[in-house]
């Protein structure tokens, strides 16, 4: 019984326990295995698979950040009315990396030097980047003039989309970043003990200023993306997106208390979320169930880490 606890608590039993759902998911839902759905299936996750990968190091640091579903809409949203603007799609890019930049570096100097939890912070940025991707486009989805841009999602390299490439380069990035750079380590010292890290002489203030910087340049990244598959800036797009990364994140075994993470969890939880949608819509199961399933995935997600930090308090 133990060993059976610890197999299901630890990263390696996440791991498992993906292979033997994805298993039988595979031999009983028709259709589930063809190569058209699996691509499907990894494109849906895109968004939220690109966004985890710094959400993992906001969570790590004791942090979250509420305002990834915003910044996604509005760095679109940036992309589309820049390049249209200027017929460049290279224009557009740039707008929305200076736009995401922006609403992560303002996130990053709220909370670090004026001190105000990250929690609130970001719920208010949330509301405020929301409203000024309304206002740009007066509420309206704005259409895409160079057929160019349609290209960055629809794209391919080796019979695979363009944008699963790029989900996976982040994937390989970030975990390396976190693993084998100082800055990864510093982030899960500062989500360990902050108090500790700054004794010991890791810059906690700038750090969680980077970090949220980062967010918000790769929330451009899905952003665009995002723009370029639905073929248009949405100001009311990714909606709901941030409590996705969370869920994700968490059942991949990124504590919601800091100081743990792992990149291998993050994707395998990023599957999961994909899975769940995928399932439902491959046996019909209306739309409205899917806001349940997610709700309930959340609240598995933070049963398990609160069940892994129980655990690792026990063995410390």
């Amino acid at each position: 019984m133990t060993s059976l606890k610890k197999l299901l608590l630890g990263e390696q039993g996440l791991v498992v326990i993906f292979a033997v759902a994805f298993a039988i998911v595979a031999l009983t839902v028709p259709n589930f295995l063809t190569e058209r759905n699996m691509l499907g299936l990894l494109q849906s996750v895109v968004t939220i698979g690109i966004v985890a990968c710094t959400m993992m190091f906001c969570l790590a640091s004791r942090d979250f950040d509420l305002s990834v579903g915003s910044t996604v809409a509005f760095s679109g949203m940036a992309a589309v009315m820049a390049s249209n603007a200027s017929g460049s799609i290279l224009v557009g890019l740039i707008a929305a990396l200076i736009c995401g930049g922006i609403v992560g570096l303002v996130n990053g100097v709220v909370i670090a030097h004026f001190r105000i939890n990250a929690l609130i912070t970001t719920l208010a940025t949330m509301q405020i980047v929301r409203g000024f991707a309304l206002i740009a486009s007066d509420g309206r989805a704005v259409g895409i003039n160079d057929p160019g841009f349609y290209q960055l999602a629809l794209s391919k390299f080796l019979g695979i989309p363009t944008p699963i490439w790029v989900m996976g380069v982040f994937f390989v990035v970030f975990g390396f970043v976190l693993n084998r750079t100082v800055f990864g380590k510093n982030t899960l010292a500062i989500g360990g003990n902050p108090e500790a890290s700054r004794l010991a002489g890791v810059n906690v203030s700038n750090m969680r200023i980077w970090i949220f910087a980062l967010q918000g340049l790769v929330c451009a990244v899905a952003g665009v993306l995002l723009a370029s598959r639905i073929t248009s800036g949405q100001p009311n797009a990714a909606t709901g997106l941030e409590l996705s990364v969370i869920s994700a994140c968490v059942l991949g075994g990124v504590s919601l208390a800091g100081g743990r993470a792992a990149m291998t969890g993050v994707i395998v939880g990023v599957l999961i979320m994909g899975i769940a949608e995928n399932v439902m819509n491959l046996l019909n199961i209306q739309a409205f169930y899917q806001y349940v399933v997610r709700g309930l995935i959340l609240l598995l997600a933070v049963l398990l880490d609160n069940l892994r930090s129980a655990a690792a308090g026990r063995r410390g």
